[in-house]
């Protein structure tokens, strides 16, 4: 699977890769699959604070219109603005140019409930 080895996966096709006191958030490519052709992403505001599985924006498509839960409690300090005017950024390089916030983690016992990138590829082996 091309899912990088650096960051951690949730069973709802979201990753996490942690900066230090912070992590950067974006849906995996298998995600990014489903949904086909993203065309708007409705980002958070800055400073609000998000809970474990709270909604955190949300991604539309040509096909549909998802929720994006966030895995872990924090702070949104950052939003990726370029999916503003490219949301399809999330399709082209999910993992990287199309990531969509930056979180301030509050506990990071949040973080050991995710899975390893080896675990996440077994996890979707199950469902394609």
């Amino acid at each position: 699977m091309d899912n990088p080895i650096d960051r951690k996966y949730t069973k709802e096709h979201e990753w996490i890769k942690i900066d230090g006191e912070t992590v950067i958030l974006g849906i995996t490519n298998f995600a990014q699959d489903q949904l086909t052709d993203v065309v708007f992403v409705e980002l958070p505001e800055v400073g609000k604070q998000i809970e474990q599985n709270g909604n955190l924006c949300v991604v539309e498509s040509v096909k549909s219109v998802s929720d994006i839960f966030s895995p872990i409690s924090g702070e949104i300090v950052e939003v990726n603005k370029e999916l503003v005017n490219s949301p399809a950024l999330i399709n082209n390089d999910p993992f990287e140019d199309g990531w969509i916030v930056k979180l301030k983690v509050k506990d990071e016992k949040d973080l050991e409930q995710l899975m390893t990138a080896e675990e996440y590829d077994k996890f979707l082996t199950g469902i394609e």
